[in-house]
């Protein structure tokens, strides 16, 4: 049955106790997160502090920021977290090594479904190969199972390939895309991140009931506001320098050249640094360039432990995030959201139409410019160095935005909503 009128679960203001939820009675529950992201894992603790036995488990072998996805003493006893560890370091962009791993990913989430025997399974970020295994397996032993909608996975490989490969390329992104419709069909519920996804739902099948809009939140509490004047900006000699940070991935679906623009903008500035944290090909790219450019003022560093995130978000004078124009609508950058809780202006080269653009932009948290509009990023990063009253303005607005919508029990409550519907 098409799509005609979604559940969308926005932030609202709290509810009195017990008016306008549906609690759901203590059920196992399994939730992986590919990419092993903070705000999953901290749903993953909430639901566990509720009652529920909850097994949280990400990829091991995935090259990316991670969020706290160690067990902890304040932990409660019915939450667990397990790696799941490929044979080799899981490829993005190889196509063929990528097939065979997301199949070598799929056979361990079966095992983890056949040892856990949970009641309802959630499944956010997975590749579409190992979700295809792990659905299979739900539905096989009468398993509910939630499709945690974070990027339209189908249309970004579709996308990429038809542009790399005209015509082979084509074919196969026509494959991945009736994959993932497939599979939002198939689901017990589909839990989208945007109503910008809706319509892809719409043209999958999915039924009106089984859809949900459940915004991304990032884990207020964890990121604190911190001075700029901390233990981690001491020690990598930032605590007396003006500093752009960008951190976290940069891939297919950034442009790194932007940040060598912005590093070769800022090159005559006194104490200006811009601290990049990331590692794979972007980093490498601007590795590169900085040792063609000579831009000892750009600062590259790998990915660092997340227990020290908020002292580098701290570090930062304005936070930094791209975004490219073909990736618009199909991925939403949720470091954006960490940047709003840290209480920093926000600089986005990210297309107009996608959420965080939108977020940044009607919060007024920030600059928001398209991808393509160079000059526009480097203006605004200009206007954020000389502009100190801006800059306040804009990072008080950022952080009331998060500390009024990011209050992880009524996030539970509305994700307790969704699985309570599904039959468990």
């Amino acid at each position: 049955m098409a799509l005609t009128n979604p559940k969308v679960v926005m932030p609202v203001p709290p509810s009195p106790a017990g008016v306008g939820t549906e609690r759901l009675p203590p059920r196992r529950l399994l939730i992986n997160d590919h990419a092993g992201h903070p705000f999953q894992v901290q749903l993953s603790r909430a639901l566990a502090a509720r009652g529920h036995t909850v097994l949280h488990t990400y990829t091991e072998n995935l090259l990316t920021p991670r969020g706290d996805l160690k067990r902890g003493e304040a932990d409660p006893p019915s939450f667990a977290v397990e790696p799941l560890v490929l044979s080799r370091p899981f490829q993005r962009y190889g196509l063929l090594r990528r097939v065979l791993q997301e199949r070598e990913l799929g056979c361990h989430l079966v095992d983890r479904v056949r040892a856990f025997r949970p009641d309802l399974v959630v499944s956010a970020n997975t590749p579409l190969g190992a979700q295809q295994h792990l659905l299979r397996a739900c539905r096989a032993q009468g398993i509910g199972f939630v499709f945690w909608l974070q990027d339209l996975l189908g249309v970004g490989i579709n996308s990429a390939l038809s542009r790399k490969l005209p015509l082979l390329g084509a074919g196969i992104g026509h494959y991945y895309l009736r994959l993932e419709r497939a599979l939002l069909r198939a689901s017990s519920a589909v839990v989208a991140i945007t109503d910008d996804f809706i319509p892809l739902c719409q043209s999958a099948g999915v039924a009106d009931r089984a859809m949900h809009v459940i915004p991304n939140w990032a884990p207020l509490a964890e990121v604190p506001v911190m001075a700029k004047s901390n233990r981690w900006s001491t020690r990598e000699n930032l605590a007396e320098t003006f500093n752009f940070l960008y951190s976290g991935t940069l891939g297919m679906k950034h442009n790194p050249q932007l940040l060598v623009e912005l590093a070769l903008h800022l090159r005559p500035a006194d104490k200006v640094r811009l601290i990049v944290i990331s590692e794979g090909l972007g980093a490498d790219y601007l590795a590169r360039a900085k040792r063609q450019h000579a831009l000892d003022h750009l600062i590259l560093l790998p990915f660092q432990p997340y227990a020290w995130m908020p002292q580098i978000l701290g570090a930062a004078d304005v936070l930094v995030a791209l975004l490219e124009p073909s990736a618009g609508v199909f991925a939403v950058p949720s470091k954006v959201l960490t940047y709003l809780c840290a209480g920093r202006p926000l600089l986005l080269a990210v297309p107009p139409e996608n959420l965080a653009a939108r977020i940044v932009r009607e919060q007024e948290a920030g600059i928001v410019v398209a991808p393509d509009d160079r000059a526009g990023f480097l203006a605004g990063a200009r206007r954020l160095l000389d502009e100190p009253a801006l800059r306040e303005r804009l990072a008080r607005k950022g952080r009331a935005y998060a500390e009024a919508n990011f209050d992880i029990d009524r996030i539970r409550d509305r994700f307790e909503t969704v699985l309570a519907g599904c039959g468990a």
